[in-house]
């Protein structure tokens, strides 16, 4: 018997209704991650991918609508008031953000920022909570970790503001560790520091971590999973070995394809025609077939189902169905 998933979504979905219209930011979403796995979800800016990592957390503003399944080490999410959300989030579960300059709090230091996450989740002593943020900067390898303890985060320079951002999310041990594109400020060597800095930290502490980026190279580096989300939709879902050796959905093929990489000097770069779909409304047919070359009458006749093709993997297209 299969152990429970650490966490599972299901048939996710978030709406933000304002005056003048209302946009489907997810649709549907059905999702696992096993413990001690790294999940990457894939596709383009607007594709519903941080939005998903959001509701997870539930730091969506009042607006939005959730509906669907939450589960997290078998807890309703949804159903959690919100002393108990206080408690889980940085608890049980911990987000690195994109931009470390804001998720940072510029009039105090890292130490007292890292202290004061054990200090609520686990009423230590200021000297023991200090103790520990200092543990945690030589944990994510930060240089003079002593002196950095008392550094503003504007004293510090990009590489090492998100290090420091991950020893916040790490302070308390969490289960579940959600990275929203936390590399993507930062420069090509910093960036791949990060990356095998976070690794090694999940395989050392045996977390679940999902790793939301544009970026097939960095999922190929960290994930055992993928997720292409498009249209707030998942549209190919797989181990990352096999995704990458050849994509199954026209979507994914095309992202791949139009990836630069050392080898292409003097060739043509393939891209992707046209713009994602407006979500003003929910998608009635398959949403990628405007930009697909491969599209038919019948990829209008309604949204493809998610087909098993083996191996671990499945995809959103009537292609995989009618093969």
């Amino acid at each position: 018997m299969s152990a429970a998933p650490l966490m599972k979504l299901t048939d996710l979905s978030v709406t933000f209704a304002t005056r003048d219209r209302t946009v489907h930011a997810v649709n549907g979403v059905n999702m696992e991650l096993a413990e001690g796995e790294v999940l990457c979800i894939l596709g383009e800016s607007g594709s519903g991918k941080s939005v998903t990592l959001r509701a997870l957390m539930r730091l969506l503003p009042k607006f939005a609508r959730v509906t669907g399944g939450i589960e997290v080490a078998g807890q309703n999410v949804l159903a959690m008031s919100e002393r108990r959300m206080a408690d889980f989030r940085g608890g049980e579960v911990a987000m690195i953000f994109q931009e470390p300059m804001t998720a940072l709090d510029p009039v105090f230091t890292v130490g007292r920022q890292i202290a004061e996450v054990v200090q609520r989740h686990e009423g230590a002593s200021r000297a023991t909570a200090m103790a520990r943020a200092l543990e945690l900067l030589e944990l994510v390898q930060i240089p003079s970790a002593r002196r950095r303890l008392d550094a503003y985060p504007h004293e510090l320079s990009g590489g090492l503001r998100q290090r420091a951002m991950i020893a916040v999310a790490l302070a308390c041990r969490p289960k579940l560790l959600l990275a929203d594109e936390p590399t993507t400020a930062l420069d090509a060597t910093v960036q791949i520091q990060v990356l095998l800095l976070l690794r090694e930290l999940q395989q050392k502490l045996g977390m679940g971590v999902i790793f939301v980026t544009h970026d097939l190279g960095v999922a190929g580096e960290i994930a055992d999973r993928v997720a292409v989300m498009y249209a707030g939709r998942v549209v190919e879902e797989g181990p990352v070995g096999s995704f990458m050796a050849g994509p199954l959905h026209p979507y994914p093929r095309g992202l791949l394809n139009s990836t630069v990489h050392g080898n292409m000097r003097g060739k043509v770069l393939t891209t992707i025609p046209g713009a994602p779909p407006s979500l003003s409304s929910v998608p009635t047919s398959c949403s990628f077939s405007p930009r697909c070359a491969m599209a038919e009458a019948a990829c209008e006749a309604g949204v493809p189902a998610m087909v098993e093709a083996g191996g671990g993997r499945r995809a959103r297209c009537i292609k995989i169905a009618a093969g």
